[in-house]
Parts: C-alpha cells; sequence; structure tokens
C-alpha cells in the first residue's frame, strides 16, 4: 500500500472521528439544555381587530343627527310634543314632569305590585327538638312509674360478675363498657369497651346503646334509640344485669 493511500486513510478516519466527537457534543447539548423552541406568532395579536379612526364616530354622529330631528318632528305632533321636539333638537334632557311618561311608569309599576305577604310567605314556627320517648313494646315501662333523679337512687347489679354492687345514682351520666374509664366497669366477653350510656334527660333516666355489637336489652327488648328506664326493670349488658332503685 503506498504512502499516499495510507494518509488519505488517516485523514479520513481523522475526520469520522471528529464527527463522532460532533454528534456526541450535540447530544449532550439537547440532553442538557433541551431543543431550541422556536417563538411562534401569538394568535391573538394576529386576531387584533384593526383601529378604527377618528373620524368613523364624527361621521355617524352626523349621520345620526337628521334622523335625531326627524324623530323630535314625528313627536312634536303629539300633546305635548313641542316641548320634547324642543329639547331633543336643543340636545338637553326632557324633564320628569312630561305627561304620559314616568307618571305612567309609576302607575304600572303600582298595579303590577304584589302584596308582601304573597311574595315571602309567613315562616312556620320552629318545631321542638326535645325527642319523644316511646315505651318498648312488651315492656313493664307502663307498670312501673320511670326513673327519675327523684325516685331513683342507686344502680342495683342483680347478675353476673358483679353481683350484688350497688352504685349511688347522682345526676352525672354513667358510662358502661369494658374500659376502665366507664363508670360501670363490666369484664366480660359479651362487653363491648364502650357499650352503653345511662344519662339523665329532663330528670329522667335514659338508657343509651353506644353501637355495641350485642347490644343492649331494657326488659328482653333490644334498645335501639335512646329509651326511659322504669324503676326495678332489669337492663342486660353482656351477661351482666342491673335495675334502678329507690
Amino acid at each position: 500500500m503506498s504512502e499516499l493511500t495510507l494518509l488519505i486513510l488517516r485523514f479520513g478516519f481523522l475526520a469520522l472521528l471528529w464527527v463522532f466527537v460532533f454528534v456526541i457534543v450535540y447530544a449532550m447539548r439537547s440532553d442538557l439544555f433541551g431543543q431550541r423552541v422556536r417563538k411562534l406568532r401569538d394568535p391573538a395579536n394576529a386576531a387584533a381587530p384593526t383601529p378604527v379612526s377618528a373620524a368613523a364616530p364624527a361621521a355617524s354622529a352626523s349621520a345620526g343627527a337628521p334622523a335625531t330631528a326627524a324623530a323630535a318632528g314625528a313627536s312634536a305632533g303629539a300633546p305635548g310634543g313641542a316641548a320634547r321636539a324642543g329639547a331633543a333638537a336643543a340636545g338637553q334632557p326632557q324633564s320628569a314632569s312630561a305627561p304620559g311618561s314616568f307618571t305612567g311608569l309609576i302607575v304600572g309599576a303600582a298595579a303590577t305590585a304584589k302584596p308582601l305577604s304573597e311574595t315571602h310567605p309567613p315562616t312556620p314556627p320552629p318545631q321542638s327538638k326535645v325527642p319523644v320517648f316511646t315505651p318498648l313494646e312488651g315492656s313493664s315501662a307502663g307498670v312501673h312509674p320511670r326513673a327519675t333523679t327523684s325516685n331513683a337512687h342507686k344502680l342495683v347489679i342483680t347478675s353476673g360478675v358483679k353481683g350484688g354492687t350497688e352504685i349511688a345514682l347522682g345526676i352525672e351520666p354513667l358510662t358502661i363498657g369494658r374500659s376502665t374509664d366507664s363508670s360501670v366497669v363490666i369484664r366480660d366477653d359479651y362487653t363491648s369497651t364502650h357499650h352503653a350510656r345511662l344519662l339523665n334527660w329532663n330528670n329522667e333516666w335514659v338508657i343509651q346503646d353506644l353501637d355495641s355489637t350485642n347490644g343492649t336489652f331494657l326488659d328482653g327488648k333490644r334498645v335501639t334509640q335512646p329509651t326511659p328506664v322504669p324503676l326495678n326493670t332489669p337492663i342486660k349488658i353482656g351477661a351482666t344485669s342491673f335495675e334502678l332503685r329507690r
């Protein structure tokens, strides 16, 4: 192979090497700085309306002047039209005391107005939010009087782990459950952590189930809403029963 051929090959490889270098640099530039974004023409500026010269309003004003004069002449033939026509021709506002203008609007508005009682009906009186308690069907609520703060003074556990225990009643509500912060702690497998609550409502004792798993039973009936408790009526929670007594 001659020296000229070797020289051409060397220059060819050198040029190819530089081509690879430029390609790599261009690729790195695109990755680092991103491709160049071509700025397009704003469509809002392209669709902007052509400004109107100041001569156009003047021309429209001069063209509307004869029409105003003609309208003023036509209204001059009606009663009181002469004064309105003169005012229109002079460019002055019409008087509010012109017959058949402002007075007619007031009469029409008064004729179409409705009484206040028709547009705004009276608001019904607010209903009382005090719940109405109904005794459970088949319970002894109609036999024994309801337990109140004046006739019920103690809670007596009649069956269960703490059978025979007596708890004095005041006016504060009592919580019943397995939790240690309950007023009456009952630890068995059928009692929820916060099972029920015995609360004072208008000086009457009411039992409320706190969404327990096994439910609360008053005289054998499951309690689904706050229910008044009669005296000497068994309340069963889990394996424990208790009554409110004098």
